[in-house]
């Protein structure tokens, strides 16, 4: 997210128009072309949208306001992903195998880099192998929510892999991507958790004064649990960019303080108030926007480059893959093994980010940029839906507590299941 691109801008009509119209279609696209075991996600048409329109399409540019709400919708995702993060259910086994699981793949997707650096495929391992490593779990919680996944073993087990996987390549974004001094970065990133964790305090102990109040007003014009959920996203992600470090760890920090505060005290029409505000207005403008600034020249430039396109779609597979298939044997089936690899190599959000800085700094061609975006893409449209036909056949399970992981938690999430308010 670009806080500096916000400082001036002209308005033009038009072209929002577009955009706003491109989302639009695009999401009724989605709902159209998807039926029976077939859920076309609606992020993938409208990043084709943002192509058909952009300029390499209908000559569309992106403007600085577009760019506006193409960040606040990132923002938005990530204070999602933060959100579905109900650290009580996935404790112990779960999240340990979703560290472990990480690790392997960051070890998998750097020797892969490092070996397609060497023959000269790409120019740096050190970005190549951060986009291989990442998993869009903000872009899946609607179509598992849609799918009834949330609340399934499966589910416990890729809500915490997916969130190893989306937050770890953030702390790489900024740990490591960033031009700062890793040692520099790193007392930032601990004086940043040190202001979460306070705020973190001071909302949940003031929650039994305030909630009820919140509350009384989710079925009036007031609607202060949103606009105070939104200032929230807003001040830690300002925080973040004050400190120098990534806004989307604002966003998603938002997000798992406002599950925290919503543990004991639920907030039943907040969820789907809050989605319809970011799925409904801000998101789809980062995923359209998104596939405006797809340089779709560079990617249909040579054979070369439509290749690339496949071969990181396969990557994909086999970096965030093969821990699901190798360390859940004792705990999930075959086939739920399956479906977990399958919707842990789906990408997207975070491609985008890290293939931006790469490019920004002169460490990525913009046809290597183009072909990770494109498969990422093609990832989100196709691992979804394997990952889902895979998985359906014997009644899943609810979340039930593994032989001999006494961590697991045995419990719903609050509220039931976490879907973002989708069943509301």
């Amino acid at each position: 997210m670009n806080i500096d691109a916000i400082s001036t801008f002209t308005i033009t009509p038009g072209p929002f128009l577009v955009i706003v119209a491109a989302s639009a279609v695009a999401g009724t696209l989605a709902g159209l072309v998807s039926f029976g075991d077939i859920v076309v996600p609606a992020v993938v048409v409208e990043l084709l949208a943002g192509i058909v329109i952009g300029p390499h399409g209908l000559g569309v540019q992106v403007s600085a306001f577009a760019t506006l709400f193409a960040d606040l919708g990132l923002g938005l995702l990530f204070f999602f992903a933060g959100y579905e993060i109900d650290l009580h259910r996935i404790e112990g086994l779960p999240l340990r195998l979703g560290l472990l699981g990480w690790a392997l793949s960051l070890a998998i997707g750097y020797t892969l880099g490092g070996a397609l650096a060497a023959v000269g495929i790409v120019l740096s391992l050190l970005y190549t192998g951060s986009a291989l490593v990442t998993t869009a779990i903000g872009t899946l919680l609607p179509i598992l929510s849609d799918a009834g996944e949330l609340r399934t073993r499966l589910g416990t087990y890729l809500l915490a892999a997916g969130a190893v996987g989306e937050f770890g390549p953030v702390l790489l974004l900024t740990l490591i991507l960033s031009a700062e001094s890793t040692l520099h970065n790193a007392l930032i990133l601990l004086a940043f958790v040190a202001a979460v964790v306070l705020v973190a305090v001071l909302t949940v102990r003031s929650s039994r004064r305030t909630l009820p109040f919140l509350e009384r007003t989710l079925e009036s014009s007031a609607q202060l649990a949103v606009r105070w959920a939104l200032v929230l996203i807003f001040a830690l992600a300002l925080l973040a960019y004050q400190l120098g470090l990534d806004l989307l760890l604002g966003g998603f920090a938002a997000g798992m303080i406002t599950r925290r505060l919503l543990t004991e005290h639920e907030l039943p029409a907040f969820d789907s108030k809050l989605t319809a505000v970011g799925f409904g207005v801000f998101v789809p403008f980062f995923f359209v926007v998104s596939g405006m600034r797809l340089d779709v020249s560079a990617l249909v430039s040579s054979v070369g480059a439509v290749a690339k396109l496949f071969l990181f779609f396969l990557l994909f597979l086999v970096v965030r893959g093969t821990p699901a298939v190798a360390l859940y044997r004792g705990v999930l089936d075959r086939r739920e093994r399956v479906s977990l690899a399958l919707l842990s190599s789906t990408q997207l959000p975070l491609v985008v980010a890290i293939t931006d800085l790469a490019m920004s700094s002169g460490h990525m061609r913009p046809s290597t940029a183009a072909a990770l975006v494109g498969a990422a893409a093609l990832s989100t449209l196709v691992f979804p839906i394997l990952g889902l036909k895979v998985k359906k056949g014997p009644p899943a399970q609810v979340v039930a507590q593994p032989a001999g992981s006494p961590g697991v938690a045995d419990r719903e999430p609050p509220g039931g299941a976490p879907g973002l308010g989708l069943e509301a």
